[in-house]
């Protein structure tokens, strides 16, 4: 396993740039403290025999991935430097990602070093988000005669942002449209409708021992 590169884009429109002075004279009620989103790339080459992706491969694949906790919002291609391509080894791997309720994607990044022969590359794509400076409180003060917002205004909120989004490339561009799927639609309701309450069990008796005093 190995951290390949890590590249910084900037979330949503409002640019970073002077964010330290602007923070102190921001007279709009935009905030200048905007999420950071940063791409990790991990690379895991397989060997594949004669097009297809042995046992052992596939073991080697799966502790990786359970070392790596793939999860949703990572983004997983495959790299075949073949002539003709694997087709029943990236087959294989596809079905290991769909196993973990992920799906491979066609877009590959690029990463360091070529693929050996008779080989796939199996490339994980990482996101994170996070608001850098914050908090900030240096410019709070009583006297405020630029009328400007506070230094630490918007930390909080786009600070829950980062966190909580599922998948953080979407604060750079949306999740593309994949068409109109019911069942995706409705899945949250679904899931609250049909999964029992906490506490929705009857509560157990237990027996106390009686104590006596002298």
């Amino acid at each position: 396993m190995k951290k390949i590169a890590t590249w910084t884009v900037l979330a949503l429109a409002t640019s970073l740039a002077g964010c330290t002075g602007a923070a102190y004279s921001n007279s709009s009620l935009d905030s200048v403290h905007q999420p950071v989103v940063r791409n990790a790339i991990y690379q895991f080459d397989v060997a594949a025999a004669n097009g297809e992706l042995p046992p052992g491969e596939q073991g080697r694949l799966q502790g990786w991935f359970d070392a790596m906790g793939v999860r949703y919002g990572d983004r997983i291609s495959i790299e075949d430097p073949s002539v003709y391509g694997a087709t029943s080894a990236q087959a294989t791997v596809r079905s290991m990602v769909g196993r973990r309720g992920l799906l491979v994607t066609n877009d590959v990044p690029v990463t360091t070093g070529a693929v050996p022969q008779g080989h796939l590359r199996v490339i994980v794509t990482r996101a994170s988000a996070s608001v850098p400076g914050c908090p900030n409180w240096d410019s709070k003060s009583a006297i405020n005669l630029a009328n400007s917002t506070s230094s630490n205004y918007g930390c909080a909120s786009n600070s829950n942002l980062a966190a909580m989004v599922a998948d953080p490339n979407d604060l750079i561009k949306g999740a593309r449209n994949e068409g109109n799927d019911p069942s995706m639609a409705t899945r949250a309701i679904k899931t609250f409708r049909e999964k029992p309450p906490t506490g929705a069990g009857e509560l157990r008796g237990e027996k106390t021992s009686e104590g006596g005093g002298q």
